[in-house]
């Protein structure tokens, strides 16, 4: 009775052993997925992040003009780098950017006597474009103090 158990279970070693080594390639091919797909997603996002910066740029070139309001246009090749140019405006606007805003007047902080000073209020939109990416900023601005009846727009 001994032996024939013996014999009946001869190849079971040998078919617990296959089954874990198919547990474990289906788990490493997941891993290798997994590891695929984690590095398509943190490509994506240094390619957004660098168009970000890239926008964050305009948005200082914008800053360092005011009051100055014409338009700001940085080709590929330019400042920031072969693959990076950034416009004032919209994504759709890159063919023809956009002057920046000038929002008017701006109520002086306290203690700021308004017939003598006031403050302008300005609008930069910008967009940054690196490689394929785009990315869109949109900052406002109180800007002075300017003596009352400045040209400035």
């Amino acid at each position: 009775m001994r032996s024939d158990i013996v014999r009946i279970e001869k190849g079971f070693a040998l078919i617990i052993a296959l089954l874990i080594l198919l547990v474990l390639t289906l788990i490493g091919i997941s891993a290798i997925n997994t590891t695929t797909f984690e590095t398509s997603i943190s490509g994506n996002e240094r390619v957004g992040t660098d168009a970000f910066y890239v926008a964050e740029a305009g948005i200082q070139i914008g800053l360092n003009q005011l009051p100055d309001t014409t338009r700001i246009w940085v080709p590929k090749g330019g400042i920031l780098g072969k693959d990076s140019s950034c416009w004032s405006g919209s994504p759709l606007d890159q063919s023809s950017p956009k002057s920046l805003k000038s929002l008017g007047v701006y109520p002086p902080p306290i203690g700021t006597d308004p017939s003598v000073w006031e403050f302008k209020r300005f609008q930069v939109d910008t967009t940054g474009s690196s490689f394929k990416a785009t990315k869109e900023i949109e900052v406002q601005v109180r800007f002075g103090p300017f003596p009352v009846g400045t040209q400035y727009n």
